[in-house]
């Protein structure tokens, strides 16, 4: 510590919530509380949002009861923000960091809070201003680079599995053709989370679409006929974010074929999620384009929304225990010295699971996404491979135990 310079913290959550992020939250107020060089810990209200508006709360008068009781709240306890800082942005955050004698930045997020956190720091590198930048990543999204896998995944990830294990039996009670859209805007790793409670191979999700593939409403019709000849039945997993073979999501190119405007965040992301347009535009065009026999198709859609990353007591335990670390390890970075940057995961070799945590450069973090990769998918691009699976078992923790009548 004795390389630390005396000033005071701000803490900020941005993007997305999930439901460990008040985990890391934690877990930077708890180390930082016993730091004599940082006086006060000051949480921004909706990120950078409340830094330019000097709208702080006061960490140290939180206690250690009511802190644990934040650790397990999903969503973002100080509340949340997209906006993404320009060069006149930057300059109101530094008149407030001035002010409140802040040398201490600590952003919780994924690859845009990365970026945000880049911009800050270096923006604080030209000015001359002493700013000491971290990182922390979240994102339910697991699309962050050089990282193993980011906190938020593993609960998102659990509540997906048992949703479709769910489903399925749900499908098999009534058969027909259900279709399940996850969130995922440029990754499936999500989407991909579908088949992790599977009990055979006779289970949904039947195909799963990711972004990675390019998607073809003919390969779609073509693979609903083969599984439904097959099982009498057909569950399919779809990441909001699929694209036709240009790259254009197809939630993109319904909105414009309905004559609708794209709505886009600050950081020019079109919005996917939020809307059942895209379940029910593919069970109509199943409606209309499959026909099996003298009966008619009993299709139906679904859209897992925000529920999938703020569902209350059904976080991964893994991931709280991750995501408390991760928040931990960003203070302990910040206290040895001049650092900045991301706390990354990296998993070590072998078969019994275990993560370290390392520090990667803020560049390397910022706005890139980091895709499923192609030996998760199989060949035909409709399915996940037992790769995949042995990835992200170790993630979700235990799932419920189903049974099924042979």
């Amino acid at each position: 510590m004795s390389n630390m310079i005396k000033g005071n913290a701000v803490i900020g959550q941005s993007g997305g919530p999930t439901m460990v992020i008040n985990q890391s939250l934690v877990g930077v107020i708890e180390t930082l509380k016993s730091c004599r060089s940082i006086p006060k810990i000051m949480g921004a209200r909706h990120g950078v949002s409340g830094i330019v508006k000097n709208d702080f709360f006061d960490l140290k008068k939180v206690t250690k009861s009511e802190l644990e009781r934040i650790a397990n709240t999903p969503a973002a306890a100080l509340g949340s923000s997209r906006d993404k800082p320009d060069e006149a942005y930057c300059e109101e955050i530094f008149k407030t960091f001035e002010k409140n004698d802040v040398r201490y930045f600590f952003y919780i997020g994924g690859n845009d809070s990365a970026d945000t956190a880049r911009i800050v720091n270096e923006m604080a590198k030209a000015k001359d201003y002493e700013l000491r930048v971290f990182h922390i990543p979240k994102t339910i999204d697991n699309d962050l680079r050089v990282t193993d896998h980011t906190p938020g995944y593993g609960s998102a990830a659990r509540f997906v599995a048992s949703a479709f294990a769910g489903e399925d039996r749900d499908s098999a009670s009534l058969p027909g053709v259900k279709i399940s859209v996850v969130m995922g805007r440029n990754a499936g790793w999500l989407t991909a989370a579908s088949v992790l409670g599977m009990q055979d191979s006779a289970c949904g999700p039947h195909l799963v679409y990711v972004p990675e593939v390019a998607f073809s409403t003919e390969q779609f019709t073509d693979d609903v006929k083969r599984v439904y000849s097959k099982h009498g039945r057909c569950l399919i997993a779809v990441s909001e974010g699929v694209a036709d073979k240009t790259g254009t999501p197809m939630m993109v190119n319904l909105a414009e074929r309905l004559g609708h405007t794209v709505e886009r965040d600050s950081h020019g992301n079109a919005q996917l999620s939020g809307s059942g347009a895209l379940g029910d535009f593919l069970a109509e065009y199943i409606k209309q384009n499959v026909t099996l026999g003298r009966h008619k198709l009993r299709v139906r859609a679904d859209t897992y929304g925000y529920l999938q990353r703020s569902f209350s007591g059904y976080a991964s335990p893994v991931d709280q225990k991750e995501a408390r670390t991760a928040g931990r390890k960003a203070a302990e970075f910040i206290m040895k010295g001049d650092i900045d940057g991301s706390v990354v995961m990296k998993r070590a070799k072998g078969e019994k699971y275990s993560i370290s945590y390392e520090r990667a450069e803020l560049k390397d973090v910022a706005r890139e996404t980091k895709h499923l990769p192609r030996n998760f998918i199989n060949k035909a691009g409709n399915g996940i491979t037992a790769g995949y699976v042995k990835y992200a078992l170790p993630l979700i923790g235990e799932l419920p135990k189903l049974g099924k009548l042979m």
